[in-house]
């Protein structure tokens, strides 16, 4: 049976988020499927297997800051297909840094609100804790615009590993 490209992808649902994933049937086994990734490395890709999960990602010389990699998940199903889960991201190191950067912003928002409530309460100055909220919510904006900015310069080589995906699973076949 041979496979084309999935008619039962999932679209995201809108275009907010910053991991693009989806999600596809491939008409043979997990291991099979497993061990072709394991062998299909080849300039500029890197592949990576854990387990169920396959990582592929660029190599050094073809990296720069905003290069994503792709995390394949591969799960039999009931029928004896395969289903592939696919998630776009940044290096984790990054990610999580930027993560980093969301929840400190968020804190010091939240400590703010609760000092600006305090000096409220005891009918003190509160403006500049209100102007430090501000700052935040106007800081995660900037932060969330890095984000998507990082997301579309690294577009291109999204579809790269999207290809090189789709390639190995045909060379299969």
């Amino acid at each position: 049976m041979p496979w084309k490209n999935p008619s039962n992808m999932k679209a995201l649902p809108n275009d907010i988020v910053l991991r693009p994933r989806f999600q596809m049937d491939i008409p043979y086994l997990k291991e099979t499927l497993l061990e072709t990734f394991e062998k299909s490395a080849r300039i500029p890709f890197i592949v990576k297997r854990l387990d169920d999960h396959v990582f592929i990602k660029f190599n050094v010389d073809h990296i720069h800051f905003w290069s994503p990699q792709l995390h394949l998940e591969i799960n039999d199903t009931e029928d004896g297909q395969s289903r592939i889960y696919g998630l776009f991201g940044p290096n984790p190191t990054l990610w999580t840094f930027f993560m980093f950067l969301h929840f400190g912003v968020a804190t010091l928002f939240i400590i703010l609100g609760i000092w600006a409530y305090s000096s409220a309460s005891l009918n003190k100055p509160f403006g500049i804790q209100l102007g430090l909220m501000l700052f935040m919510v106007l800081l995660w904006f900037v932060l969330y615009a890095f984000g998507r900015t990082g997301r579309h310069k690294g577009k291109p080589q999204m579809h790269e590993l999207y290809d090189f995906m789709k390639s190995t699973i045909e060379s299969y076949l």
